[in-house]
């Protein structure tokens, strides 16, 4: 069916574009998560592996609601790691780190994120799309309860 609800094809589609790429930046920022709870060692041991734990829970909620908004807008999901690498600024951890240095990249992670969802909601505002602006109020607090938490740990 033709999806009519008062954006154009091209102000869905420009939209979708912004949502794939904070999905990527996302799920680059979970997936870092999850790799830290997993290897975290030290004498934080325990406070980080539940941070963390409850960290990578609530951004997989997140990723879900990212998906599904690029889909209510009538966009199909680009959901591959080759695709989410190719437009993730996040970057990806190739050697073991001591948990501070865990919460400092994290930080670095959801900063990133939260840049890249403050510069959707500019187009989303210029295009009048209320419910990915809500959308995206909603993630950005988010991400910046989570980096103050991360903050609180160094």
């Amino acid at each position: 069916m033709e999806i009519q609800i008062g954006l154009s094809d091209q102000s869905r589609s420009r939209i979708a574009e912004g949502l794939q790429t904070l999905l990527a930046d996302t799920y680059a920022t979970y997936l870092k998560t999850q790799n830290f709870h997993w290897n975290v060692m030290g004498p934080e041991f325990f406070s980080l592996h539940l941070l963390f734990e409850k960290q990578y829970e609530e951004l997989a909620e997140n990723i879900d609601e990212l998906a599904e908004r690029i889909r209510a807008l009538g966009l199909y999901v680009e959901a591959s790691f080759s695709v989410f690498k190719e437009k993730t600024a996040v970057k990806e951890e190739s050697k073991v780190l001591s948990g501070r240095e865990m919460v400092q990249e994290l930080v670095k992670a959801h900063e990133i994120v939260i840049r890249s969802a403050r510069n959707l909601a500019q187009i989303v505002e210029s295009e009048n799309d209320a419910a990915t602006q809500d959308f995206l109020g909603k993630t950005m607090n988010m991400h910046e309860k989570q980096s103050w938490m991360l903050r609180s740990q160094v």
